[in-house]
This record gives C-alpha cells, sequence and structure tokens, in this order.
C-alpha cells in the first residue's frame, strides 16, 4: 500500500469517526431519545436542526467518498480492517472531547487493535 491509498483510507477512517463524535454531540444536546408514535416527527426535526448531527452527516458522506477511492486502490481484505482505528480514534475522542471514561480494559483492547492494525499494513 502507498502512501496515498493510506492516506484516502486513513482520511476515510478518521471522517467516520468524527461523524461518530459529532452524532454523539448532537444527541447530547437533544438528550435521550425516546421514540413514540406520537412524537417521531418532531424528534426528528429536533435532531435535524442539530449542528453537529448535520455536521456528522456531512463526515459521513466525505468518508465515504474518500473511502471509495482509497478502496479502488487497494484489497478489501487489507482496507476494511482499518476501520478497527476507528474504534480508537472514536474513543480517545469520546474521552478528550466529550469526558467519556476509558477504562483500563479499554485501554488495553485499544493496544491489541493498534498492534493488530500495524501487523496487517506491513503483510
Amino acid at each position: 500500500m502507498n502512501l496515498t491509498t493510506f492516506a484516502f483510507l486513513f482520511s476515510g477512517v478518521c471522517l467516520n469517526a468524527a461523524a461518530q463524535l459529532l452524532l454523539k454531540a448532537g444527541t447530547n444536546a437533544v438528550g435521550a431519545i425516546h421514540l413514540t408514535s406520537s412524537n417521531w416527527f418532531a424528534t426528528g426535526i429536533k435532531l435535524a436542526t442539530q449542528l453537529p448531527i448535520l455536521g456528522g452527516l456531512a463526515c459521513y458522506g466525505i468518508s465515504l467518498v474518500v473511502w471509495i477511492v482509497g478502496l479502488s486502490r487497494v484489497d478489501v481484505s487489507l482496507a476494511y480492517p482499518l476501520l478497527s482505528l476507528g474504534y480508537v480514534m472514536g474513543t480517545f475522542g469520546a474521552w478528550y472531547f466529550l469526558g467519556e471514561v476509558v477504562s483500563p480494559q479499554r485501554m488495553i483492547a485499544i493496544g491489541v487493535i493498534i498492534i493488530g492494525v500495524v501487523l496487517l499494513t506491513r503483510s
């Protein structure tokens, strides 16, 4: 895998993780969502007007485009496992930006993911 291909794939992963964090920030602003037959439309409008949610959807769209470009250049068996880096970025982003707690067990799991991705990219 060359550097350009890796950059496309890595950008797609980063944008996907950013999308998750923005969606969570948007739902934090709204609060817990409990859909019923009488409130689903109003709840949908409330969510659709949250800037973080709109930003998250934009990040998803852009991530899809750059992912497709990267995927066109490398085998899916190599590209797809790189998505697991999103777990790492998402966890650290949730800790840093959203104040979520990252337990030692989660840190160990993240270490295992990173080791796996390094081994994969060297194959």
